[in-house]
């Protein structure tokens, strides 16, 4: 039998963010490292890096900015929204887009491994945005208790992303989620309403997001 791998307190982690190396990518450990505050994120050349950064980029749903342009192109009525319909789609999606500054994905064929086992457990979620039913925008990530850790999003067509985005916050907003998890800080989402929070406040914020029972299992809107 495995031995199971052991997450140090994530207060712990260095300037960085990076908190412990090694382990695997199996269902309980990833579960064990959400539900504190921890995930994964490395390149396919080296071992697994598991992370806290201080300060956390979040989302509390009913902070979202919905821009007057999104408003009206989601108003027009072209784009359908599905959840849970194709998430192995959306993470190769994800896994395959270029993204500015970067080369390569961390998104590796062991980690869609994972989050697909993830999702094959009611765990791990998509949100996904069809143009005259092609695939063109979604987003994938985790859901423990009233909390989702937002993992990637791709879009095909402008503000697809975005709209899916928009779904996931009604969503939360409907079933009373207490933040969604961004978990670094950029620009694109400080500007739809994401703010930093520190380290201690965000895992306080886990604490209380994880005493309510997990949505497991498919979900539809």
């Amino acid at each position: 039998m495995p031995i199971e791998f052991q997450f140090p307190d994530p207060r712990l982690a260095d300037s960085d963010g990076l908190l412990a190396v090694g382990g695997d990518l199996s269902v309980q450990s990833l579960v064990t490292a959400y539900s504190h505050g921890i995930f994964p994120w490395y390149n396919k050349d080296s071992p697994i890096l598991w992370w806290s950064p201080d300060p956390r980029l979040i989302l509390f749903p009913l902070k979202f900015k919905l821009s007057a342009s999104l408003q009206h192109r989601i108003s027009r009525g072209i784009f359908t929204i599905r959840v849970d319909h194709d998430f192995a789609a959306v993470i190769r999606h994800c896994a395959g887009i270029k993204r500015k500054g970067q080369t390569g994905t961390w998104i590796t064929d062991d980690v869609i491994k994972a989050y697909l086992a993830l999702h094959d457990d009611g765990l791990a979620h998509s949100f996904e945005t069809y143009y005259k039913d092609n695939l063109v925008g979604g987003l994938y990530g985790v859901s423990l208790g009233r909390a989702f850790f937002g993992e990637s999003m791709f879009y095909l067509m402008t503000d697809a992303s975005k709209i899916a985005l928009n779904s996931l916050v009604n969503w939360a907003i409907n079933r009373q989620f207490q933040f969604i998890d961004a978990q670094q800080s950029t620009k694109h989402l400080k500007s739809m309403g994401a703010e930093e929070v520190d380290r201690d406040s965000f895992l306080n914020l886990l604490d209380e997001a994880m005493k309510y029972p997990t949505l497991k299992g498919k979900w539809v809107l």
